[in-house]
């Protein structure tokens, strides 16, 4: 079992809190197995409402699958307490925004899509259709007059100390 860590770095203006938009968010990810090191072509999903019985009794996972190269049975669960918003603050830095519970396979790469939401730094206005297939958006925030954005998005995964 390992905690593998899902970290943001974005230059956010005018904006904080931005963060998925409820359990059925989407984190769009690609998987390696820790076996063999076969990697999934397409992208694959995983939810916090997703649960799937793990063999032997063990518990759920977010996702079990087969690797097709192996044949081992991997899993990958979203480890919900540890979802935290990228903030204001955090602009310009690497931040865990989530980390996943990986059996057998771990994440390698990450697409950011649609449903995410966020908030106007000054003005607390709520943006809940943020949309960072391009790495970046942006909006107008009537309250302060101002353009709000999240630009130069990066990820990278990371190994948690636990």
């Amino acid at each position: 079992m390992v905690k593998i860590g899902l970290q943001f770095k974005a230059d956010l203006e005018f904006l904080t809190n931005l963060r998925p938009d409820g359990e059925d968010f989407r984190w769009y990810i690609r998987l390696k197995c820790s076996n063999c090191s076969e990697e999934t072509k397409e992208f694959q999903y995983v939810t916090l409402i997703d649960s799937v019985p793990l063999k032997g009794g063990r518990g759920s996972a977010s996702m079990v699958m087969k690797c097709k190269l192996c044949s081992r049975e991997n899993s990958i669960d979203i480890m919900k307490d540890s979802m935290k918003p990228y903030n204001i603050d955090d602009s310009g830095k690497f931040k865990t925004v989530v980390e996943f519970d990986c059996r057998g396979m771990e994440p390698v790469d990450f697409s950011p899509r649609v449903g995410f939401m966020a908030e106007g730094a000054e003005t607390s206005t709520k943006f809940p259709e943020v949309e960072l297939t391009e790495g970046e958006w942006c909006d107008y925030d009537e309250k302060q007059s101002e353009a709000v954005g999240v630009y130069d998005l990066k990820h990278k995964f990371v190994k948690c100390q636990h």
